[in-house]
């Protein structure tokens, strides 16, 4: 995850041993502050643990290094300034791709039965809900909306045409 922005992580619990806590994952979490001039980095513990102490160990070491490279080579330490996307964007984007493309395999497959396919796509929706999928549903119901669609700018096109003939 990139998230050049952060000024502060707070890391609770830092001392309970396991998968988030171990030396590694200290070391990748407390980096997200390091891209800022200003971050700043709390564990909290009630005690020192062995993983706690090899990570701050670590990043000492590194930013040593860091802090001897910039003198030698004249730089001054800036924060990142990057662009943050629009991720609910780009996942609505993607979403519509997906039912877009999912409908029109549908489509093909009930041989452009379009009525019958909306039935299927019910039944298969209030199904999903049964089981507590609701993802699935509403992806379901994004299809049944999208079809409806389909069917509605195909009367008007049909409608149009007939007004044309008068």
């Amino acid at each position: 995850m990139d998230l050049p922005e952060v000024e502060l992580v707070a890391i609770l619990d830092a001392d309970k041993e396991g998968f988030l806590r171990s030396e590694v994952s200290l070391i990748q979490t407390m980096g997200r502050a390091a891209r800022n001039l200003n971050g700043r980095v709390i564990l909290y513990a009630d005690q020192m643990t062995g993983s706690m102490e090899r990570a701050i160990s670590e990043t000492s070491r590194r930013r040593a290094v860091q802090v001897a490279y910039n003198k030698k080579h004249h730089i001054t330490p800036t924060t990142i300034s990057k662009r943050i996307h629009d991720i609910v964007g780009d996942i609505e984007r993607a979403r519509t791709r997906a039912v877009t493309e999912l409908t029109q395999l549908d489509v093909a497959a009930f041989g452009g039965d379009t009525v019958k396919l909306i039935a299927e796509k019910r039944r298969q929706m209030h199904a999903a809900a049964d089981h507590l999928d609701f993802e699935t549903a509403a992806l379901i119901r994004d299809e049944i909306r999208k079809l409806e669609e389909g069917i509605k700018a195909t009367k008007k096109k049909a409608k149009a045409g007939t007004k044309k003939k008068i």
